[in-house]
């Protein structure tokens, strides 16, 4: 007996209707998923101001640290992180010009004789009681002198090449040479920032 053209539209419609739900459901269980972080980090701010006759960089990050470089840092081997901010000037004839460039490192180890977290910047050490809070030290940075602000030229285009990272060359020989491409390892986020003169 033939089907009727009723039942094989409302067969149709009720496939169509499972599809589109099943899709639906899909996009909501991905956007339902957290933030993922850029390499381990996610910036939470970046900002260049004008403060005291010069431009000042501020940016915080979130870090999060791969099972690798924790179980590491655990057993005591030191991490080095790095800011990097390159300020260029665009130029419509030629290649962007590098107006100025200041780069921060931090060191961050654990002490397992007093179970703390030391954290040195230049001459400057610090010991905090949790890995977290050490983190939030490196990982963040207030008031970072860029450039004179009268060195800036007025009409001209700006921009700040910003990357913070884990410096996995400051790791001890043995461990640099079993990295390789290691994605654990790659910890790091880079952005772009328009700066007004």
């Amino acid at each position: 007996m033939p089907a009727l053209p009723w039942v094989d539209r409302t067969h149709r419609a009720s496939r169509l209707v499972q599809r589109g739900l099943a899709a639906v459901l899909a996009l909501c269980l991905l956007l339902a998923q957290p933030p993922a972080l850029a390499q381990g980090v996610e910036l939470l701010t970046l900002q260049a101001t004008r403060n005291e006759g010069a431009v000042q960089l501020e940016f915080a990050a979130r870090v999060q640290l791969p099972r690798a470089v924790d179980d590491a840092l655990q057993k005591g081997v030191p991490l080095y992180f790095v800011a990097e901010a390159t300020l260029m000037r665009s130029r419509w004839y030629w290649r962007d010009v590098r107006v100025a460039r200041i780069e921060r490192s931090w060191r961050l180890a654990f002490q397992p004789l007093t179970g703390s977290w030391r954290v040195s910047l230049g001459g400057l050490n610090q010991s905090y009681a949790s890995l977290e809070e050490a983190l939030s030290a490196v990982s963040r940075s207030g008031g970072w002198r860029l450039i004179e602000a009268d060195r800036l030229d007025k009409g001209e285009s700006y921009y700040l090449e910003f990357s913070y990272r884990l410096d996995s060359s400051q790791l001890p020989g043995p461990m640099q040479f079993g990295l390789g491409g290691g994605s654990d390892w790659t910890v790091g986020v880079s952005r772009t920032l328009r700066i007004d003169p």
